[in-house]
């Protein structure tokens, strides 16, 4: 992609699958309740369509990432993980799959601010007492 494009968006202007995914999800996380598939395009920005909204609920559904109810004719999403669970298996994943994971997390300690830095002393330590 090049020129300054985003790329999370596809040269024709829209946004990448993972992207809308992310959208959705961020909503579904944000929302004290399980959300329609119009409750959900209700709290995501831009014009997305009914459909496009729904195909990514179904997609996470498929994927595993979203439980489901009878809500009338259609259906109302949850996530089966929180949003700190979710993020800690990404980043997990992502270290797993990395080539060399001292590098990795050698940059990732020396990018943390000092409130990061202190933060995760501490929870290292506890996890070290467990």
């Amino acid at each position: 992609m090049g020129g300054g494009e985003d790329r999370a968006t596809r040269r024709n202007g829209r946004r990448a699958a993972g992207q809308l995914e992310a959208g959705v999800l961020a909503a579904l996380w944000a929302a004290d309740r399980p959300l329609t598939a119009a409750q959900v395009k209700e709290q995501l920005p831009g014009s997305l369509a009914y459909t496009t909204v729904l195909t990514i609920l179904s997609r996470l559904h498929d994927k595993g990432m979203l439980t489901r109810h009878r809500a009338g004719r259609g259906y109302a999403y949850t996530p089966v993980e929180d949003e700190a669970t979710h993020t800690a298996e990404r980043m997990r994943s992502l270290l797993e799959h990395g080539p060399d994971r001292a590098a990795v997390l050698s940059r990732f300690v020396s990018e943390l601010s000092a409130q990061d830095e202190r933060l995760l002393h501490q929870l290292l330590a506890e996890h070290e007492q467990s």
